[in-house]
């Protein structure tokens, strides 16, 4: 056992004086108590030491969580430079943020946040007359640890409802206002989650929930989601369920929609976060029956927009990249289905705004946009401001004009006002940053996987730098989830650019930028692959000079968690820091937790065959590390209100790397208090866990300085 570690830092003084001190930091970690739990799964012992750390009701939790915040403080307290990261950070992120605009009732709404305010702020204007605030999220809690969820307005635009977190929780309550008086109309709805906010009308509107669950409600299962409707002026125990009643028929995820023209009620309903089920019920008849689009989970299938009974429906089944179908609602099954929209060789994501559908392709996880008719005719192809990421281009069907946002890895985020009949735009609004993003440049290089496989990966850096295989170096990645990484700007990634870093994002197998097929060539036995995909693209980052293993750090959270942690087990001495954050590390057990069970289509589950078993204990960071090991510096980080990836992942790793870790790297957890997955943190506390992440991340590449000195 190794839970006592002196390591001897080298420090520079706190002026950055020519001279340099040294000193002894000794870092003794928590002892943290062996309690083994025996499971047998298909006659195979497992042993699970650290069980206990599953129960975050406990008080032992607590003591222990207090415990390594300590440790972790202490050690981050001691880097010298890391109050310079804060304030550089701090001065960077200081700049106006606007929303896209979007019109209910007599009102233009929209989202400000002036730079370092906690939460955004809601803000509205009738006609031309001066922006007044219609919501702070500021003003919810002391801390700013209460932020704003999903916003919706009644058809008239006269009722809001709105749902807010506390904590950082998955949990939600969803508040009814009037949208004139602001004032408050009636009691809270509460014990809401992973649900948005669809109105009838002006009568009411639909939510989705589980049943409390037994336990905590942090870490306990939720596994049978239903939808309700809430009528204005009744109570909450009165809603009626809508979908999902029956104990025979379990769906994790459930939603509903109405159409704008308030005709149709949509209903999707998962098991899994990939495939869903797909229901219409026609509300403009009294008392008619749920209809089935879809009866199986073989595709992911919306109706995305309807005139009168006419659905345009975007589908990926028997189309990998997606295509838009259109159907009539009296028969809404395949078998009648014709193709609007064909498939092509790039991924589709559709949207729709006065009178118009906008198909987004991803070319390489980089945007091109085509604006088409209801009639399905090519109207043009929208030139974007340059090469990167778009986004927006939605709005109501009477929409006079649309709104979409435009960035890349150096370019911070823009909007631009579209004239859709013309299709000609205008810059609405620029950020005025302290970032040259003239000095940098981001290139895509494409490399092959260990079986051959090409992967993207887009490189950025300031201009001029040396390939010599010293620049520190950030390699992040998630991979999986049918979820794509296309190029976004970053505050916290433009100050490590700054220093000099390198920032590198593959687009690895398991994630959606080329479809279907390069989503599941990265799920459950082919998981391997998105690891594989990971460790190429460090390798090639090292074999071109970028960087070496001495100066190479990895970054991923909450699937990418899992990658890092996946990583730097399989290949420890291939980087130098590993960063991972909000992680599913305990691939044994993480479908037992809130609604892991969800994520069964990309991992499979340990109870699901030998086979399956065998292939996720081969992997699974918790039960794969070993003592004897030198690990690189890692830095883990998670909230205490995590429930979506609960944080007792991230406790047994670090408990099992703190008692295994064999030389000086320090192995430390940072645990975020009332904070949760990542949703809703306040600026304040993400811009510090930036400080310490990136302080970390050059103490232990050995910089007794910042390469490029912040000036006081």
């Amino acid at each position: 056992m190794k839970s006592k570690l002196i390591i001897t830092v080298l420090i520079a003084s706190a002026i950055f004086a020519s001279c340099k001190s040294t000193h002894i930091m000794s870092l003794e970690y928590p002892k943290t108590t062996k309690k083994p739990v025996i499971d047998s799964l298909f006659g195979i012992a497992v042993t699970d030491n650290y069980r206990w750390l599953e129960d975050d009701r406990s008080k032992e939790t607590e003591v222990w969580v207090k415990a390594e915040n300590e440790v972790t403080f202490k050690y981050l307290d001691n880097i010298p430079y890391r109050t310079a990261l804060k304030k550089r950070l701090s001065q960077l992120w200081n700049y106006e943020k606007v929303g896209t605009p979007f019109k209910e009732g007599n009102y233009t709404y929209f989202y400000k946040n002036n730079g370092l305010q906690n939460q955004n702020v809601v803000y509205r204007k009738k006609g031309d007359s001066e922006p007044e605030i219609f919501l702070d999220p500021n003003t919810f809690s002391e801390e700013g640890t209460t932020s704003l969820g999903a916003l919706s307005f009644s058809k008239d635009g006269k009722t809001v409802a709105y749902s807010i977190s506390e904590g950082g929780s998955d949990w939600r309550k969803i508040i009814i206002m009037d949208a004139a008086s602001k004032t408050i109309k009636e009691d809270t709805l509460v014990d809401v989650k992973f649900s948005g906010i669809s109105w009838y009308k002006n009568e009411g509107f639909y939510y989705s929930s589980y049943s409390k669950p037994k336990g905590s409600e942090l870490s306990a299962k939720t596994d049978q989601h239903k939808l309700y409707y809430h009528k204005l002026g009744t109570s909450q125990k009165d809603d009626v369920i809508i979908f999902g009643e029956k104990a025979s028929e379990k769906h994790r995820y459930v939603g509903g929609y109405v159409t704008e023209d308030n005709k149709y009620l949509l209903i999707s309903a998962a098991t899994s976060t990939s495939g869903n089920k797909l229901f219409i019920r026609d509300l403009s008849q009294k008392n008619s029956q749920l209809k089935t689009i879809i009866d199986n989970f073989d595709s992911d299938t919306q109706v995305v927009e309807n005139r009168d009974s006419k659905l345009y429906v975007v589908t990926n089944l028997n189309a990998p990249n997606k295509k838009v179908v259109l159907v009539d609602a009296k028969n809404p099954t395949p078998e009648n289905w014709t193709d609007f929209i064909p498939e092509t060789q790039n991924v589709l994501s559709i949207n729709s705004g006065a009178g118009y559908f906008f198909a987004e392709y991803m070319v390489d996880a980089v945007s091109k946009v085509l604006q088409y008719n209801f009639d399905g005719k090519l109207i043009r192809a929208i030139k974007l401001p340059g090469v990167g990421s778009s986004a927006g281009f939605g709005g109501k069907t009477n929409a006079k004009e649309l709104y979409f946002s435009f960035t890349n890895y150096n370019t911070p985020s823009s909007l631009y006002k579209l004239d859709p009949k013309k299709g000609t735009y205008t810059s609405y609004w620029k950020p005025r940053i302290d970032f040259k993003s003239e000095n940098y440049i981001s290139k895509q290089v494409f490399y092959n996987s260990k079986d051959g496989t090409k992967v993207p990966m887009i490189i950025t850096h300031k201009k001029g730098i040396k390939l010599n295989g010293k620049n520190p170096t950030i390699l992040y990645g998630y991979g999986g989830f049918n979820i794509s990484l296309t190029p976004s700007f970053s505050v916290a990634n433009a100050v490590w650019m700054e220093q000099g870093g390198v920032y590198a994002v593959p687009n690895l197998r398991g994630g959606g930028e080329y479809g279907k097929k390069w989503h599941d060539a990265g799920t459950q036995l082919k998981k391997q692959n998105v690891f594989d995909d990971f460790i190429a693209a460090a390798e090639y980052l090292i074999e071109n000079k970028y960087t070496s293993s001495n100066y190479l750090a990895i970054r991923g959270g909450s699937n990418g968690g899992l990658l890092v942690g996946a990583v730097m087990t399989q290949k420890p001495n291939l980087i130098k820091v590993a960063l991972p954050a909000v992680g599913v590390l305990d691939m044994l057990r993480y479908h037992t937790f809130t609604a892991g069970a969800g994520w069964a289509y990309d991992y499979g589950t340990a109870n699901d065959s030998k086979e399956m078993f065998k292939y996720l204990k081969a992997y699974s960071p918790v039960h794969n590390v070993k003592e004897g090991i030198k690990y690189p510096a890692t830095l883990i980080t998670t909230g205490d209100h995590d429930d979506r990836v609960v944080p007792a992942h991230s406790f047994k790793f670090a408990a099992e790397l703190q008692e295994k870790q064999t030389g000086k790297n320090p192995v430390l957890i940072r645990i975020e208090i009332n904070a949760g997955h990542g949703a809703g943190t306040p600026v304040a506390k993400t811009i510090a866990q930036y400080a310490d992440i990136f302080g970390f991340t050059f103490f232990n590449m050995g910089f007794e300085q910042l390469p490029n000195p912040i000036k006081k």
